[in-house]
């Protein structure tokens, strides 16, 4: 059986569209954070984000920082779904689909696990240290 490719934030590049998604959710205290490099599974996009917020509040402020700041570099979602109850989040900008989950909806759905193919990007969870940009001295 072939070994799954893990890749961490230090080899990840924060300069780019998937970089500033994934420091804007970590900004907002996102937990759970899953990057997939779904480009050999689907034409559907070339990543996916998954993360999880502790309650519809906090959903909601994630996807608003990851919209704003992606929008400061001049990236625009082409749409935008679920931001009104706040459970489950989907901000689509065409290579990269962003879901940003209530944590029970997500134990739920279980969406990672459609994907567990996929080669996990990056994983930022409760108990682990924020990626290298986000670390405070």
């Amino acid at each position: 059986m072939k070994k799954k490719r893990h890749h961490h934030a230090p080899e990840f590049a924060f300069t780019d569209k998937l970089g500033y998604c994934l420091k804007a959710a970590v900004k907002k205290k996102a937990f759970d954070i899953l990057a997939l490099d779904i480009r050999a599974f689907t034409s559907v996009a070339d990543y996916f984000v998954i993360c999880s917020g502790s309650s519809n509040r906090q959903v909601q402020a994630i996807a608003e920082s990851i919209e704003l700041d992606l929008k400061k570099h001049t990236y625009y979602p082409l749409g935008i779904e679920g931001f009104t109850h706040g459970s489950w989040i989907l901000l689509d900008y065409g290579d990269i689909v962003i879901h940003i989950f209530y944590q029970p909806v997500r134990e739920f759905y279980e969406l990672e696990r459609l994907w567990a193919d996929a080669p996990k990007i990056m994983m930022h969870g409760r108990d682990e240290a924020p990626p290298p940009a986000e670390r405070r001295s």
